[in-house]
């Protein structure tokens, strides 16, 4: 009879869960799936964002990199050095009007895009550009990317500064510019 007794207090303890257990477990389940949900999940979204960013900067970093590696001017010293650009012992800077008279930018005619070799070459250089000595555009390097180059005279009247800015939109549609000024030496 002792035996029958422990026998039933040890099955009374065993039998399971109750129904306030079972309630109390899925509120805590269920807690933290929201707090999974709510925090974790969305970090996914902001690494892929972070992503874009750094390949934005790879891509920007490679253009403006090749950009600085060129002489200011087409007329300025090819080894740097005096005299410079409409400096007083230099020849005038090159560059043709617009129709509204303001210098215009690009290229020298006959140049492609592996023989650019001044700075103002790069105005309007985009995606569908083939990279530097390379048979690839950027827009097959760098996938849903887009890419914009401009270059301007901080002051046109003396020409002795261009601005370059690269624009580059992520797949995501933002859009970074980064800018450099290039002085004419």
């Amino acid at each position: 009879m002792r035996r029958n007794i422990q026998l039933h207090r040890l099955s009374q303890s065993t039998g399971g869960f109750t129904l306030i257990e079972l309630v109390i477990g899925m509120m805590v389940i269920g807690i933290a799936i929201v707090m999974l949900t709510s925090m974790l999940f969305p970090q996914a979204d902001r690494a892929a964002a972070t992503l874009h960013r750094v390949r934005s900067a790879e891509l920007a970093h490679s253009v403006m990199n090749e950009i600085w590696g060129k002489r200011y001017d087409q007329n300025t010293n090819p080894n740097g050095g005096v005299p410079a650009c409409n400096s007083s012992e230099g020849s005038d800077c090159s560059y043709a009007l617009a129709t509204d008279g303001t210098p215009s930018l690009g290229p020298d005619d006959g140049e492609n895009r592996d023989t650019f070799n001044d700075v103002d070459d790069y105005n309007d250089l985009n995606e569908t550009a083939k990279m530097l000595d390379s048979s690839q555009t950027y827009a097959q390097a760098y996938p849903r990317y887009q890419l914009n180059v401009s270059v301007e005279y901080l002051d046109p009247a003396t020409q002795a500064k261009k601005l370059i800015t690269v624009d580059v939109t992520t797949p995501a549609g933002e859009v970074i510019t980064y800018q450099a000024v290039r002085s004419n030496y």
